[in-house]
C-alpha cells in the first residue's frame, strides 16, 4: 500500500503550514506505531510538506488537517508534482530538484526501498521528459521570478536598487538568478555559510557580508529577501527599530522562507512586507500558453501512471514467484541427486534426466505462475495475499 500524506499551499497559508509540520511528523508517528512501515520518503519545501509511505496493510488514516491519498491517486500526484502542474508557478523547475533531493536523503537514511525507488525513478524521468517535450517550463519560471515580478509590481523597476539577499541556499540562488539582468546592486549574506555567499554575490556582480554584519548596512537596503532555513525568525521590530522611520517606509521586505524568516511585527514600523502566500497572485505573464502545455504533459502523466501500476503490481508477486523457484528447484535437485545415486547412468543419459526433471517442473509451475500473473492484472489482491502466506510466510 503507497500512501501520500501532505500539506501544501493550495490548503494553507504560511502561518498554518508552519503550524502542521509538527501535527504530520505526529501523524506519521502514530502510523509507524500501528502498522509496519516498509518504506518512507519525506519531501519537505518552502510550500509543502508530504511523505510518502509503503505500509505492509492498509489503514485508515483520519485527518482533516492534511490531504491523504493512496496508491494510484498518490503515484498520480507525484508524476503531476515533478512535472510542475502542482507548483505555485506552474512549470516550474525547482520541484523537480527538490524531488531528487528527497530521493537521495532517503537512500542516505536507508528508509527507501525497491518500491518507492521505482516510484521517485519514474517521477524524475516523467518529469525530465515532459520538459524536453513540452514548453511547460518556458521562460525559467520559478518563485524566484515570481518574487521578482512582485516586487517590480510593488516598487516599480529594480535598476540601481540596493537589494539584500539573507540565505544563500537553493531559494537564495532561485532568487539571484531571476534579478541577474534587473541592473540592481546585490549584497548577499549567508547566515551559515560564507563561501556560499561570496559565491553568489560574484554571480551576482555584488558582494557578501557575514551575518553579524548585516545590521550594519541596512541603512543602504531598499529591498531584503530572505530565504533561509532557520527555525526561528531572523528579523523583527526591534532589530530594525535603529533604522530612520523615512527609509523604512520605503523599504520591501520579501520572506520566501518557511518557517518565516521575519516577524510580522516589521509592518508596525510600515515596513512593506510579503511573504510566498503573496506569490499566489502574481499575474504570470505565460500562464495561458502553460495551461495548453499542460494539457500535453497530462496525457503523458497519464500514461506513465498506468505502466508504473503495472509495474508496482508486478512487484508484488516477485517475492512470490521466487520463493516458487527457489523451492520447486530445492526439491528437483534433491530428488534428481537421490534417483542417480540409485541408477548407473551415463553422463549422456543423466543430463536427459535433468531435463526431464527441469520440463515436469517448468509444467507443474506454469498455471500457478500465469494464475498470480492473471491475479496481478485482476487487482485480486485475496489471491495474492493467500499465495504469499502459503508460499512465503510457511516456507
Amino acid at each position: 500500500m503507497l500512501v501520500n500524506i501532505r500539506i501544501d499551499f493550495k490548503i494553507a497559508d504560511v502561518g498554518s503550514m508552519e503550524n502542521s509540520y509538527a501535527k504530520l511528523d505526529a501523524l506519521n508517528e502514530k502510523i509507524h506505531n500501528n502498522v509496519k512501515v516498509l518504506e518512507e520518503v519525506t519531501l519537505k519545501t518552502c510550500n509543502r510538506y508530504e511523505i510518502y509511505l509503503i505500509l505492509e496493510e492498509d489503514i485508515n488514516i483520519p485527518t482533516t488537517t492534511f490531504i491523504v491519498e493512496k496508491d494510484d491517486n498518490a503515484i498520480n500526484h507525484l508524476l503531476r508534482l515533478a512535472s510542475g502542474l502542482e507548483s505555485m508557478i506552474m512549470g516550474e523547475d525547482q520541484i523537480l530538484g527538490q524531488i531528487k533531493d528527497a530521493r537521495k536523503k532517503a537512500i542516505k537514511e536507508e528508509t527507501i526501498g525497491p518500491k518507492l525507488e521505482k516510484v521517485f525513478t519514474k517521477a524524475i524521468h516523467v518529469g525530465q521528459s515532459i520538459r524536453k517535450n513540452t514548453h511547460i517550463n518556458e521562460g525559467g519560471v520559478s518563485v524566484g521570478s515570481g518574487a521578482v515580478e512582485l516586487i517590480e509590481e510593488k516598487y516599480g523597476t529594480l535598476k540601481g536598487k540596493n537589494v539584500l539577499i539573507v540565505g544563500a541556499g537553493e531559494m537564495g540562488t532561485v532568487v539571484a538568478k531571476a534579478l541577474l539582468d534587473k541592473q540592481t546592486n546585490a549584497i548577499v549574506v549567508a547566515n551559515r555559510t560564507f563561501d556560499k555567499a561570496q559565491q553568489l554575490a560574484q554571480d551576482l556582480d555584488g558582494i557578501a557580508i557575514k551575518f553579524k554584519k548585516m545590521d550594519e548596512s541596512l541603512h543602504k537596503i531598499d529591498i531584503l529577501i530572505s530565504a533561509t532555513g532557520a527555525p526561528h525568525p531572523l528579523i523583527n521590530k526591534n532589530r530594525l527599530s535603529f533604522l530612520p522611520p523615512e527609509h523604512l517606509e520605503n523599504m520591501i521586505m520579501l520572506d520566501l522562507a518557511n518557517p518565516r524568516d521575519i516577524e510580522e511585527d516589521v509592518k508596525e514600523l510600515k515596513v512593506q512586507l510579503y511573504n510566498l502566500d503573496d506569490l499566489r497572485y502574481i499575474r504570470d505573464k505565460n500562464v495561458e500558453k502553460r495551461v495548453k502545455e499542460a494539457e500535453k504533459a497530462e496525457v503523458i502523466i497519464a500514461e506513465e501512471t498506468v505502466l508504473l501500476k503495472d509495474a508496482l503490481k508486478q512487484m508484488e508477486i516477485t517475492p512470490i514467484l521466487s520463493s516458487l523457484n527457489v523451492e520447486a528447484e530445492k526439491i528437483r535437485k534433491s530428488e534428481l541427486e537421490k534417483t542417480l545415486h540409485m541408477l548407473d547412468l551415463s553422463d549422456k543419459d543423466a543430463k536427459k534426466l535433468d531435463a526431464l526433471t527441469h520440463s515436469i517442473v517448468d509444467k507443474m509451475l506454469f498455471n500457478v505462475i500465469k494464475n498470480l500473473k492473471q491475479a496481478v492484472s485482476n487487482d485480486d489482491d485475496e489471491t495474492i495475499r493467500a499465495a504469499k502466506k502459503i508460499l512465503i510466510e510457511y516456507s
